[in-house]
């Protein structure tokens, strides 16, 4: 089994600024949007106000942004990816039962930002978007799916399965050690025995059970196999969201 950690949302570079924590709920803000690969604004998402605050009002209701992943009322969640980060996946083995932990970068009020989870999830299908029947297609693309507005790389996927959003940032869910900086993880002793792709350099990986993650990249890899302390974690975290 793996679990992926996956960079979603708003940061210094896209978008601007940490997406925020209004209320005690964290509140993921999609990136913008490039070229015509969506229809989706953050007006018609509920967040207009939210993005215009975190960019320091280069974004607004008006702007169009890239709604990915989806979190639909069924309780599905949908997954769009492509390119490298595709094929790191491929590379990894990831597939049907593994888990999509979603990460980003968040702050609350005048408060650090950090890193925390806010949504996960489990893959029930893997979906390639160039062999796709044109059904499938247009069901993707009437609920507003980026990638099947139009391909955005010839291995585009549609990463399918149960999944839902955090309903408070809770602390279990946050990444980032408590005096930060966001890069610098608490992380499970389990993870510094599998591993994580893109961290294969020793000295990332700190004592005291902390990690210092990499600066850039989306889709983090840990191969728990059946590991049970693991699984456990996982599903721990899975019940906190």
């Amino acid at each position: 089994m793996k679990i992926v950690f996956s960079r979603k949302g708003f940061d210094s570079s896209a978008g601007g600024g940490p997406s925020p924590i209004v209320d005690g709920r964290p509140i993921s803000l999609p990136i913008p949007a490039s070229g015509a690969l969506s229809r989706t604004t953050y007006g018609e998402l509920g967040l207009g106000e939210h993005a215009a605050s975190a960019s320091r009002g280069r974004l607004g209701a008006d702007s169009l942004c890239h709604h990915d992943p989806m979190f639909l009322d069924d309780g599905r969640a949908i997954l769009g990816q492509c390119s490298a980060a595709q094929t790191h996946l491929e590379r990894q083995g990831v597939g049907e039962g593994d888990v999509f932990l979603f990460f980003g970068l968040f702050r609350e009020g005048k408060t650090p930002p950090h890193h925390r989870i806010f949504a996960f999830l489990k893959v029930e299908e893997m979906l390639p978007l160039a062999t796709a029947s044109p059904k499938r297609i247009d069901a993707l693309r009437d609920l507003g799916m980026p990638h099947a507005i139009g391909m955005h790389a010839a291995n585009d996927v549609a990463w399918i399965g149960r999944g839902r959003t955090a309903t408070r940032a809770s602390d279990r869910l946050r990444l980032t050690v408590p005096e930060g900086p966001p890069s610098l993880w608490r992380i499970p002793p389990w993870l510094a025995e599998t591993g994580l792709s893109y961290h294969d350099r020793p000295s990332r990986w700190e004592r005291a059970g902390r990690l210092q993650s990499v600066a850039r990249g989306q889709e983090f890899v840990a191969d728990i196999g059946e590991r049970s302390d693991a699984k456990d974690w996982l599903a721990a975290t899975m019940e906190e969201i």
